[in-house]
């Protein structure tokens, strides 16, 4: 059942909740939320059974999310430290894709950040250009009205049928209407190259499992390698998984291998 929890400057953020024992916020990618993004729904039982409770958010104008353009990795903050606050102030964040960016800038920027697993973060080389210069092409489109050419932007380089199983599917609307949001996950991988990364991480004392598919692109495994290198604590850990989806009993198995031995924290909560 979607519950609802308000960021500090009033903007409602909706969620489910499901689970007892050690909690969990997911942080979705491009193009996750809870209305069209089955894969996630099934990572949420496998992660419930298992000893977590999960919180999975429709994130700042996505879903039954409020918040109005332009978005921004603040708002994303903002609404990761409601969920925090709601959790009793600590957690542990999982982020899928380029919300593992945004996890990682909760994780410097926010207290109660417990632990980190980040899934296939699509890293460009640190110190370069190419995520500002990705930032500013999406502001564009997005002031002028052009949310179609955001996701065409957002796909370049990937299968060229995934961008068309979106447009032609009955759930497009749902996806052309957020796609102004993805000027948060542009702002957050440019975020990444914004400085060296050491240094943007230093405030980043949970530790952090880096997650990568068995049969993922060759790409990614060179931006988990930056990611580990970069911080404090962190290993890279290959879970069942290909073409940048992951199989979610396995990556559930992962999580909850970091749980302690007892099965986790003593919440009491189910759903």
């Amino acid at each position: 059942m979607t519950e609802y929890v308000h960021t500090a400057d009033g903007t409602r953020i909706a969620y489910d909740r499901v689970g007892a024992g050690q909690p969990l916020v997911l942080v979705g990618g491009a193009g996750q939320f809870r209305a069209v993004d089955p894969d996630t729904g099934e990572l949420v039982a496998e992660l419930a059974a298992r000893g977590f409770d999960v919180v999975v958010h429709d994130r700042p104008g996505r879903g039954d999310s409020g918040g109005e353009p332009p978005f921004g990795l603040a708002g994303e903050l903002a609404a990761i430290r409601a969920l925090l606050d709601l959790l009793g102030g600590q957690a542990w964040l999982y982020g899928s894709s380029s919300g593992g960016a945004i996890a990682l800038a909760a994780a410097a920027g926010l207290p109660g950040v417990e632990r980190l697993f980040l899934w296939e973060v699509p890293l460009d080389e640190e110190g370069g250009t190419a995520g500002a210069e990705a930032l500013a092409a999406v502001r564009a489109l997005a002031a002028a009205g052009d949310r179609e050419g955001i996701w065409r932007l957002w796909t370049e380089g990937m299968p060229p049928e995934w961008f068309e199983a979106m447009r032609s599917g009955p759930q497009w609307p749902l996806f052309e209407r957020m796609a102004p949001t993805l000027e948060a996950d542009a702002e957050a991988l440019a975020w990444t190259q914004s400085a060296p990364r050491a240094q943007l991480w230093a405030p980043v004392t949970a530790h952090a499992v880096v997650l990568l598919g068995a049969q993922t692109f060759p790409f990614m495994a060179d931006a988990a390698d930056s990611i580990v290198a970069s911080l404090a604590s962190a290993e890279r850990v290959e879970v069942p998984g290909r073409d940048h989806r992951w199989e979610a009993a396995g990556l559930a198995d992962v999580l909850a291998a970091s749980l302690p031995v007892s099965g986790g924290s003593a919440g009491s909560r189910s759903s």
